[in-house]
């Protein structure tokens, strides 16, 4: 799966397996290896094989512009995704946010108003869990972390998972599948979409539909009176357009990839380049091309690997995005929102652990209190002060900084230095 952002290795990059290309550069690796050591072996023997290198230089610059467009594309589409789960989490907290704090519990319907804001938040979630299944393929309600947040909507998924006991089961892996896709074999890469195509019944649009309840929630809540300024309103509303907005881009991501015809021109320039490279090394290197054209073989072929893997960032590879992680992580950073009830204003402004002046002084907000505008507003002129002292100063040009340090010590001069 995706790599785990909280486990750290010691191993140097240059020495780890994990996370590189190298598995699924071992069988490819090891034709290219057999290939050049027949045409050298031969060219020694028999027949010299040798041609100039010209085609070298020419080829060289096609296969060098080809791999970084592949890569670049690749890359882009990989930030495009990163991008949009923070968007989505951004939105997501948001929309929590003003749900728990802004949405008013009814005296009379206290306890209903706030089992509903739980459920919308929960829905929150829901919807993220949702989204990550739907871009790794998997359309049913089943999953241990989406099941119990989504089995009291009524859906098209829902019905789906209810009527398919088989669902989405692919059965014992063999040993020729397991180490084919290790290797990365691609006749024993399953395909993703399968479970799609071998659906008997619709299986909808789970997040989309997930957005309909919240948006029947927001459109309640209005509706009740529990929401009740305008701004309000509209952030939620607007909250739920951005979350919609991310899954159309992560749609668009997951369905449009690379054009076909342009795959396969640089798959085949690729290794076109690399069959022909010990034909002409030979001449130069002699014996030497052998290694000298795995080394170039595993560069090139190891750059058009990374394209391909990183073109689709959200599925289960090790240098796809965790989906998981940010998931979990939001639906953390949803509960602390919901851990305590909102609260009024006063009690955290008038506590008495509340430094408003810190590091200035350590007395409390209720001492200040007791102290004119004049005081205060003075203390907070010094107060800026001391912090400048503690910022470091720009890199800068030596005259800049000798203006600069000139200007500083009129200001000590001038005795406005907090002591």
């Amino acid at each position: 799966g995706p790599r785990e952002l909280d486990r750290h290795s010691k191993w140097p990059m240059v020495l780890r397996i994990h996370g590189s290309c190298l598995p699924e550069l071992v069988l490819p690796l090891l034709f290219i290896g057999v290939w050049t050591t027949a045409v050298c072996l031969f060219s020694r023997h028999v027949r010299d094989l040798g041609i100039s290198s010209t085609l070298l230089t020419v080829l060289g610059f096609v296969v060098a512009l080809s791999l970084s467009f592949r890569s670049s594309t690749a890359y882009e589409r990989y930030m495009e995704g990163r991008k949009s789960w923070t968007t989505l989490m951004t939105a997501s907290q948001n929309l929590a946010r003003n749900i728990w704090i802004n949405a008013e519990e009814r005296e009379d319907h206290a306890k209903d108003d706030l089992i509903a804001k739980v459920t919308a938040l929960n829905l929150i979630v829901a919807f993220a869990r949702s989204l990550k299944h739907r871009l790794r393929f998997e359309p049913y309600t089943h999953y241990d972390d989406l099941r119990d947040l989504v089995q009291h909507l009524d859906t098209f998924a829902k019905e789906a998972t209810e009527l398919e006991p088989e669902r989405d089961d692919p059965g014992p892996v063999s040993h020729w599948e397991s180490w084919g896709g290790y290797l990365g074999v691609s006749f024993t890469i399953s395909n993703p979409r399968k479970i799609i195509k071998r659906a008997k019944y619709p299986l909808g649009n789970l997040p989309l539909e997930i957005l309909n309840h919240l948006t029947v929630y927001i459109h309640g809540i209005i509706d009740a009176g529990c929401l009740k300024a305008n701004p309000y309103q509209t952030q939620a509303l607007n909250s739920v357009l951005i979350m919609n907005d991310v899954q159309t881009t992560t749609d668009r991501i997951l369905n449009t990839p690379l054009p076909l015809a342009y795959a396969i021109a640089i798959s085949q320039l690729t290794w076109v380049y690399i069959l022909i490279l010990p034909f002409q090394l030979y001449s130069t290197l002699g014996l030497i091309a052998i290694p000298g054209t795995l080394f170039a073989a595993y560069i090139i072929l190891g750059f058009a690997f990374i394209g391909q893997e990183i073109e689709n960032p959200f599925g289960h590879d090790v240098n796809d995005l965790p989906l998981d992680n940010f998931c979990n992580q939001l639906a953390a950073d949803i509960d602390i929102i919901a851990t305590s009830a909102p609260q009024d204003t006063d009690t955290f402004v008038k506590s008495k652990q509340n430094q408003i002046m810190h590091p200035l002084s350590h007395e409390g907000s209720e001492v200040w209190k007791e102290r004119s505008l004049e005081e205060i507003r003075g203390a907070l002129k010094q107060k800026a002060l001391a912090s400048m002292k503690n910022v470091k100063p720009r890199v800068r040009s030596r005259h800049n900084t000798d203006k600069d340090d000139g200007r500083y010590e009129r200001v000590r001069a001038s005795g406005r230095e907090v002591v």
